[in-house]
C-alpha cells in the first residue's frame, strides 16, 4: 500500500493540473467536447484522492491531520470537492478553473512536502477526530468558493457599469447566477461546518475531559457558524439579496479567516495538538 500512496502522491497534482487545464480551455474556447470531460476528469482526480486520504488512514493507522502538509492535501480535495458537488447541484461549469486552482495550488505544496512522523500525539489518532476535521475543512472551503463566486460577481459587475463586454462579461454566467453560486457554495459550508460542530461535541468530552465551553477556538468556530447563519436567514426571509447577499458573503470569509488567525496564533487552544 505504501506504494500505491506514493504513486498516488506524485499522480495527484498533475490530475488536478489536467482536471484546471481542461476547464480553463473550456472556459476560453467553449468547445461541447471538453465541456462534457471536464466534470468526468474531476471526478476521476477526486476519487483517486479519496483513495490516496484513505490508504494514508489505514497505512499509518491515523487520520491525515497530523501536520499542515497531510491537511493541505485534505484542503486541496475539500475545495475539489464542496465545487463538484456544487456543480452536480446547479450544473453551471463555467467557474470551475478559478475553484480548481485552490485545489492544484494546495495539493502541489502538499505532494512536494508531505512526509510521515511515526510519533504522533495518540489523540491525532482517533477516526472521530478525522471525522470532525474533515467536515471542518469542507466547511471552510464552501465558505472559500462562496467568497470566490463573490469576487467574481464584484468583477462581472464592475465590467457591466463601465460597459466593458470582453471575455469575463461572454464567459462568466449571470450576476443573477453568480449571486446563486455563491448563497450555494455558503449554504454547503454551513451545513458541513454545523456537522463538524455536532462531531466536535460528541468527542470533546470524551478527549478532554476538563475542557472549557470558552476556549477561543470554540468561540471562534461558533462565531463564524451564527454568521453565515444569520445571512442565509437573512436571504431566505428575503432582506438580504442581490449585492447584499455578495458583500456578506465576502466580508464574512475574511471575518472567518481572521477569527481562524487569531485563534490558531494568538490564542491558548486545546486545539494545539502538535
Amino acid at each position: 500500500m505504501l506504494q500505491s500512496i506514493n504513486i498516488l502522491n506524485l499522480l495527484l497534482p498533475l490530475f488536478y493540473a489536467l482536471a484546471f487545464g481542461i476547464y480553463s480551455y473550456d472556459f476560453y474556447n467553449e468547445k461541447k467536447i471538453v465541456s462534457n470531460s471536464k466534470r468526468i476528469v474531476l471526478f476521476i482526480t477526486l476519487l483517486m484522492h479519496t483513495f490516496y486520504l484513505i490508504s494514508r488512514t489505514i497505512e499509518y493507522n491515523h487520520p491525515p491531520i497530523t501536520n499542515k502538509f497531510e491537511i493541505f492535501s485534505i484542503i486541496a480535495f475539500s475545495i475539489g470537492f464542496s465545487y463538484f458537488v456544487l456543480e452536480l447541484l446547479t450544473d453551471i461549469r463555467g467557474t470551475g478553473a478559478f475553484i480548481i486552482l485552490f485545489s492544484l495550488v494546495f495539493q502541489i505544496i502538499s505532494s512536494i512536502f508531505i512526509e510521515h512522523s511515526y510519533i504522533v500525539p495518540e489523540v491525532l489518532r482517533n477516526r472521530l477526530l478525522g471525522l470532525h476535521v474533515i467536515n471542518a475543512l469542507l466547511g471552510y472551503s464552501g465558505i472559500t468558493i462562496s467568497a470566490v463566486y463573490g469576487l467574481l460577481y464584484m468583477l462581472l459587475y464592475k465590467n457591466l457599469k463601465s460597459n466593458k463586454f470582453g471575455l469575463i462579461f461572454d464567459r462568466l454566467p449571470s450576476l443573477e447566477i453568480l449571486e446563486k453560486l455563491s448563497f450555494f457554495s455558503m449554504v454547503i459550508g454551513f451545513v458541513l461546518l454545523t456537522f463538524a460542530i455536532v462531531i466536535g461535541v460528541i468527542w470533546l468530552p470524551s478527549a478532554f475531559p476538563k475542557f472549557s465551553y470558552f476556549d477561543p477556538k470554540l468561540i471562534g468556530t461558533l462565531f463564524v457558524w451564527l454568521v453565515y447563519g444569520f445571512g442565509m436567514l437573512s436571504k431566505i426571509f428575503g432582506s438580504l439579496y442581490g449585492k447584499k447577499v455578495i458583500l456578506f458573503s465576502i466580508i464574512g470569509f475574511v471575518a472567518a479567516i481572521m477569527s481562524l488567525i487569531t485563534t490558531n496564533t494568538l490564542a491558548k487552544t486545546f486545539h494545539s495538538f502538535y
